[in-house]
């Protein structure tokens, strides 16, 4: 017998319940493909190869250059980038097309996140044209961040989830940990773009910026903890919330062991880099499904029970 996700696509016209789970799948995969393409984004920078197509869309005048590692990384991180933007076209199509068979919000966050896609590939291409700008690879950092949540929270606020109404202060705790984990996240990006940890070790420069995100590291680690003794204090909350909430321990922790390893071994192990921007990325994301799942727990919330 087939489950519920087992559904043959001709029934796609009919079952308002199949498309509804159709439009689940299409933004969850979303969400993967985009933190999947943050790390091939991070291990382009780190692996210096953001100028190995020196032109933009196309790399080197034509759709497949010759490859080496680097042309690769940053070859691969623009269709990757590509063919998410299909898939934001894709979602806001459907979401219009299905609307009768959607919550009435998600018409609207599909546009927001097309509209986020379209800025953050007009970022993309002045990153290689104006060669690099700190300011311009921090801002297609922080756009990329913020698509990434808005998918995550579309994602939450469609899945099956039952409340018990008792999370009044967890979705405040949370959305205060997730800013300022986003901000620590945009921190890290200035440090990155701007080679900070070379600057200051080697040559006594930036080390403000580099000072700025190790402090930062206080008000995110606190307000993440924030959120897990929240957690633990109401005894009613809903097993879900409360599994999500207590992990964020073991990821902050992660964190925290992959920043201070990236600091002492000088930048000097690529992999570890990456790992600590995405386990970062992940913190985040986690932080945002808490707020929203929290949001949809109190009889107030503007996400319902829509599965």
């Amino acid at each position: 017998m087939l489950g519920p996700f087992h559904v043959s696509p001709l029934t796609l016209g009919s079952d308002p319940s199949v498309r509804r789970q159709w439009i689940f799948r299409l933004v969850l995969l979303m969400t993967v493909f985009t933190l999947f393409l943050m790390a091939v984004g991070s291990a382009t920078r780190v692996m210096d190869a953001g100028l190995a197509c020196p032109d933009w869309p196309l790399c080197f005048g034509t759709l497949v250059p010759q490859m080496d590692l680097q042309i690769f990384l940053e070859w691969f991180h623009r269709l990757l980038a590509t063919s998410l933007g299909l898939m934001a076209i894709a979602f806001v199509g459907l979401s219009v097309a299905w609307r009768q068979a959607l919550p009435p919000w998600v018409p609207s966050a599909a546009a927001a996140a097309l509209c986020l896609v379209i800025l953050q590939g007009i970022l993309g291409g002045l990153t290689v044209t104006e060669l690099l700008r700190f300011e311009i690879v921090t801002a297609h950092l922080g756009t990329g961040l913020l698509f990434f949540c808005l998918l995550t929270a579309i994602t939450v606020g469609l899945a099956p989830f039952s409340g018990t109404g008792s999370a009044r202060w967890l979705r405040i705790a949370a959305a205060i940990a997730a800013l300022c984990v986003y901000g620590q996240s945009l921190l890290g990006g200035l440090v990155s773009s701007q080679w900070a940890v070379h600057q200051c070790l080697y040559g006594d420069r930036l080390c403000v910026v580099l000072n700025s995100h190790l402090v930062g590291v206080v008000p995110a680690t606190l307000s993440v903890l924030g959120v897990v003794i929240v957690a633990w204090r109401s005894p009613a909350l809903a097993p879900l919330l409360r599994q999500l909430s207590f992990s964020l321990l073991l990821v902050v922790a992660l964190q925290v062991a992959l920043g201070w390893s990236t600091l002492q071994l000088k930048l000097q192990v690529p992999a570890l880099t990456v790992a600590h921007q995405m386990v970062g990325a992940t913190l985040l994301g986690l932080l945002v499904a808490i707020s929203t799942l929290a949001w949809r727990d109190c009889p107030s919330g503007s996400l319902k029970h829509e599965f």
